[in-house]
């Protein structure tokens, strides 16, 4: 395999194991630990399969080619005419001369095709070839967008200038910005005979190249593989692409500052109809005409081409992506997506991938393509949040009564289709917050919720209960989708009311709003992932158009009954309460992509336990077990240089076991600070130690503070606390390592510094605690979800009943199990980043060292971890480490 340097040899067994599986067409689960190179093995194995699959394929084709040559002239094609056999039939019931003859026109047919194909691809190659070699082809098509910008300039002067003096008649029109409110005539799919030709449906029929799709989690992530790609033998002759959200992409500056992703898709959105709309209405000079509407500068189709093909020219990253848009003035979101079908890896993030109306939105077509997904430990809880939606009363309150006030407003401007959908989705609103014990016209802040508690009900059943089986919701969702609807809303909100234009009287207006700041607190603080962006889009959507969550909620109603929940969650007030769709099938989901592709490879640094994507993801796909390979792989650092303990009791002999009943006792706590002084007075450098939550962690910390062990534990290292916002993490993080090098530096008694973090949180995935910042890192407890949760007991249900049992345990025990383990795996694996990093981790648990629980452990961690009873041997082991490193150093 081609590399950039010679490779570890876990690096080659991995691209071995990974060109293997693709050529054979498996589903694969790789796990490389993070720090053993995984992107690159994941690149050169990959890359280097595709570019054989090609060469392959290029010499079947010439190989039929020829064949095909060479049998033209001696080829007779067979008549009726023959003597003796005027009508034989073969088995199938048709005469044999028919039979040769389709046969025959099926093998040209195909001949034809490849003749096709190879003009099509040679045309490709060299056009990409002379962008790549001649710089004139670019300032040519630069000079040619200045002269284009100054001619629009002088033309917009122009009308501005004939338009002056000119009165218009305003009286009968509605104001400039208003015209954009109203909902154009909507037609539904069936009256649609004929679809309207876009410019760009030539190019949607594009033949699409064998490629390789690449998804990860952030777009970090995805920008860190590209730059690996750059570095790769790969990264001067391979065609890749990134797609990204509207978000990360558009170049559009008044659409950016909207903000929210989806009022960015809907803005966005709007202009390019209005661009469609401009030709029909520059027909219509003659009628009365509509105010000019705006459209997007940057959507231009040539000046997407051109971008798209200096994007296959040389690999870019998001980033550079962005700067070419702004440079060209094209629309680096389409560019990207134009790109597509001549890509041989395409970059994405998880959602475009596995959410099927964006894949499609987006042009990817899976059929017979390669999918390889990193980062995939918690594939199965992504799958699970892209499908599941939440909406409170308070929202579903405030959307009714502002598309109450729109229909009121435009009445008489709205044609009859749009009027009945509009009252379709009013209806739909009445009902739910029906279901919430509410009334839609009266303050959800002022209704008092009569029956509190958490209901759990199948699709069908709450659809019945609702009263809103009759509806159709595939058609309502359509109509939200196509019309804008939730858009020409928030444009509406934004020009008549404040945030809150929720219910009639000013006085209630500014209750509810009231109440809506505090339900984004409650939200905010529930919010897991926490990416600064989601937290203010989040409270953008929230606040200015309901309705757009609301859809989210409609889409979600439509899955198959069995395979979700909706629980109605009832709350001191209708405002508090909500309602909230919970997929429990994700395999639902993940099937089409399974069923589609090639290979499907789910990659990541600790993929333990497996069991999960076994069994509730691949075989509830459908996947046939003899298709799933598994490779794991071990650590490229040498054994002494990682040490692994469970440590079952503290220095005063207290056994150590976090449960819920004992975890708050104050000796368990205060076992766990002696613990951790003990191990500040030796372990150089950083220490990090995880807590199973926010709450327990802040529990600790006050009880170490009032019996005076923070005093003691602050001689030796400075104390961080990971911060809840994600916005702070940054700041924490640079402060955190500062102090570290500067303790290293000064020498002294203070060693480094202590960093209490909590398993889930912002610094157990995706943050490198390598080198110093993480010499040990110590678990306390077992982070088991709460199982009070009515959506974990759900699933719980779910699993149990239709899965068969494990080992003699319950589908439900194991799926606790493995998402405890999961999220210890994560936190524990941020230590080790190279290969000539060292550290110890510690597990302060007893219950570590049961088979069930300890075989869930990664392998690389396993294989050296040594379960100590007594605190004195453990400590021991620690010195020795400390007696190591002093000696390395």
């Amino acid at each position: 395999f081609p590399f950039p340097y010679t490779p570890y040899l876990i690096q080659e067994r991995f691209m071995a194991a990974l060109y293997s599986a693709l050529e054979a067409g498996r589903v694969g689960i790789f796990e490389s630990p993070t720090g053993t190179g995984k992107s690159l093995s994941l690149i050169c194995g990959a890359l280097s399969w595709l570019r054989d699959f090609e060469e392959k394929k290029q010499e079947e084709e010439a190989r039929l080619l020829a064949l095909e040559d060479s049998g033209q002239e001696g080829t007779k094609r067979p008549t009726s005419a023959e003597p003796g056999h005027p009508n034989s039939k073969d088995t199938a019931g048709e005469p044999d001369w028919v039979t040769a003859f389709v046969q025959k026109k099926e093998e040209r047919d195909a001949v034809d095709r490849l003749k096709e194909e190879q003009v099509r691809r040679k045309k490709r190659e060299e056009h990409l070839e002379k962008i790549r070699h001649n710089m004139q082809l670019k300032y040519a098509a630069k000079r040619k967008r200045s002269e284009e910008d100054e001619t629009k300039r002088l033309l917009q002067l122009s009308k501005e200038v004939l338009s002056e003096g000119t009165g218009v008649d305003v009286l009968e029109q509605l104001d400039h910005d208003e015209e954009e409110l109203i909902l154009a005539e909507y037609e539904s799919d069936e009256e649609k005979k004929v679809v309207s030709g876009l410019e760009d449906d030539d190019d949607l029929e594009e033949e699409h190249v064998t490629k390789i799709y690449y998804c990860s989690r952030t777009h970090s992530q995805l920008s860190q593989f590209v730059r690996e790609v750059q570095k790769s033998p790969f990264g001067k002759d391979t065609h890749l692409v990134s797609l990204g959200s509207r978000q990360n992409l558009c170049v559009n500056e008044e659409v950016r500052r909207l903000g929210a992703l989806q009022l960015i898709n809907d803005r966005c959105m709007e202009m390019q109809k209005n661009k469609h709309e401009k030709k029909s209405d520059d027909e219509m000079e003659g009628k009365k005409r509509r105010v000019s509407r705006t459209v997007c500068p940057f959507y231009s189709y040539e000046q997407m081409h051109f971008l798209r093909d200096e994007v296959l020219v040389e690999v870019k990253d998001i980033e550079q992506l962005v700067t070419l848009g702004r440079e060209t003035k094209a629309c680096p979101y389409y560019g990207s997506r134009y790109a597509i079908p001549a890509a041989q890896l395409v970059v994405l993030p998880y959602q475009m991938l596995l959410h099927e109306p964006t894949r499609n939105a987006a042009g990817i077509k899976l059929k017979d393509q390669i999918v390889i997904i990193d980062e995939a430990h918690n594939l199965i809880d992504t799958i699970t949040c892209i499908h599941s939606a939440e909406v409170s009363g308070s929202q579903l309150c405030c959307a009714h009564s502002q598309l109450l006030q729109y229909m009121e407003r435009y009445r008489k401007r709205l044609k009859a289709k749009n009027l009945m959908y509009i009252k379709q989705i009013l209806y739909l609103l009445e009902r739910f917050v029906a279901t919430l014990g509410g009334n839609v016209n009266q303050n959800p802040s002022c209704q008092a919720v009569s029956q509190t508690g958490t209901v759990l009900k199948s699709i069908n059943d709450f659809l019945f209960q609702s009263q809103i089986d009759n509806i159709n919701l595939f058609k309502v969702q359509r109509y939200c989708e196509k019309s804008l609807i939730s858009r020409k809303l928030f444009g509406f909100v934004e020009r008549y009311g404040g945030p809150a234009t929720a219910v009639k009287t000013n006085k209630e207006n500014r209750k509810l709003a009231g109440l809506q700041n505090f339900l984004l607190t409650l939200q905010q603080g529930s919010n897991k992932e926490g990416d600064p962006p989601v937290e203010a889009e989040n409270d953008q959507l929230r606040t200015a158009s309901p309705l757009m969550q609301i859809e989210g909620f409609l889409s979600a109603l439509t899955n198959a009954n069995q395979d979700g929940r909706v629980i109605l969650s009832r709350q001191g007030t209708v405002g508090q309460s909500s309602l909230k769709f919970l997929l429990l099938n994700p395999a639902v989901h993940f099937a089409k992509v399974v069923e589609e592709c090639r290979a499907v490879i789910i990659a990541g640094g600790t993929m333990q336990p497996v069991a999960d994507f076994r069994e509730q993801l691949l075989s509830c796909a459908g996947v046939d077990p003899a298709r799933v390979v598994e490779f794991s792989c071990g650590h490229v650092i040498p054994p002494e240089n990682i040490l692994p303990l469970i440590l079952c009791s503290g220095p005063s002999n207290q056994q150590l076991e976090f449960t819920y009943q004992t975890r708050d006792l104050p000796q368990m706590m205060d076992e766990t600070g002696r613990i951790l002084c003990n191990l500040c007075n030796v372990v150089p450098g950083g220490v990090v130690c995880f807590f199973p939550s926010y709450e327990y962690e802040k529990q600790v910390y006050a009880h170490w503070e009032k019996t005076g062990l923070l005093t003691r534990l602050a001689t030796k290292k400075k104390i961080f606390q990971e911060p809840k916002k994600a916005n702070q993490v940054e700041q924490v993080l640079v402060e955190y390592a500062k102090c570290i090098k500067r303790c290293s530096q000064a020498g002294g008694q203070m060693t480094g510094a202590l960093l209490l973090s909590v398993v889930g949180g912002k610094m157990s995935e995706g943050i490198n605690f390598s080198d110093d910042l993480g010499r040990c890192v110590i678990m306390v407890g077992m982070p088991y979800p709460n199982i009070k949760s009515p959506e974990l007991q759900e699933k719980m249900a779910w699993l149990d009943k239709t899965m068969p049992r494990a080992a003699g345990q319950a589908p439900s025990r194991v799926l606790i199990e493995n998402l405890c383990m999961k999220a210890v795996n994560q936190s524990i694996g941020r230590a080790i980043r190279h290969q000539k990093d060292f550290a110890s981790i510690l597990l302060l648990d007893h219950r570590y060292a049961r088979p069930a629980i300890f075989n869930k452990l990664p392998q690389w961690i396993r294989e050296r971890t040594q379960v100590k009873p007594a605190f004195g041997s453990a400590f021991a082991e620690l010195r020795k480490v400390r007696t190591c490193t002093l000696c390395i150093a």
